[in-house]
């Protein structure tokens, strides 16, 4: 049975989604002034009812501060600061000077199981594209990403074959987040998980589990398995400012 096509998005969605990856992306800085909402009428080729909507979307979203006679800026962003920023394993992998390479082991799609709702946050039966990618620095495995993608929010993700790029690095650019949580243990490692990580069984490992949303709906959550002893972590941050 053939896959159904991603619906294409509105014209609303389109430039909602535009404007927050310019913010989220860091392209549009904190101060950055955004287009007055002639400006971008103009270049979307919209309405102002259009534009207004977008604009107060953001604003709610705590993304711009809209100001009545100097124009709309970005807002700082909580998420830009946060002491775990979420960081592409490739680069993680050549900056300690190894070759990157990553493989999509398994991927299905699937209704929500009770405990998919329990962790992503989503309805019972909602679908989800489920993914394990293992990525490699020099053949040997560096990292194991177990994955859910909530494809209520991401409807791409069920037809991207994620060859080229790896599922994480494709969510951020593809589906841009504003608020992430993160969690981290120290585990041995199971004996399935062990194997695909080319370990003993039990052996320490550092474990993030990773959630984020757009707009208050979730996204994504993820499980990121590190061999232990290869691995830290470490933040460079500053005090919050009020």
């Amino acid at each position: 049975m053939a896959a159904a096509a991603s619906p294409r998005l509105s014209l609303h969605d389109r430039i909602l989604s535009d404007l927050e990856s310019r913010i989220l992306s860091g392209a549009w800085p904190p101060g950055h002034r955004i287009p007055t909402e002639q400006e971008l009428r103009q270049t979307y080729g919209c309405s102002r009812m259009t534009v207004n909507k977008v604009m107060t979307q953001l604003a709610n979203a705590g993304l711009v501060l809209r100001r009545r006679k100097t124009g709309s800026i970005v807002m700082p962003q909580k998420s830009q600061t946060a002491i775990l920023e979420i960081k592409d394993i490739r680069e993680e992998v050549t900056a300690r000077g190894g070759i990157y390479r990553h493989e999509i082991l398994t991927r299905s799609t699937r209704p929500a199981t009770d405990s998919d709702a329990a962790r992503l946050g989503v309805d019972p039966a909602q679908p989800l594209l489920v993914l394990d990618c293992l990525h490699l620095s020099d053949e040997a495995p560096f990292c194991l990403e177990e994955r859910v993608i909530n494809l209520s929010v991401a409807p791409e993700a069920a037809e991207e074959s994620f060859a080229a790029m790896a599922p994480g690095v494709w969510l951020l650019r593809h589906i841009p987040w504003n608020e992430a949580e993160h969690r981290i243990a120290a585990v041995g490692a199971q004996a399935p998980v062990a194997a695909l990580l080319d370990l003993e069984a039990g052996t320490p490992c550092l474990v993030m589990e990773r959630r984020t949303w757009r707009q208050g709906e979730p996204v994504t959550a993820v499980r990121l398995t590190y061999p232990g002893a290869a691995n830290t972590l470490s933040a460079r941050f500053t005090p919050s400012q009020g």
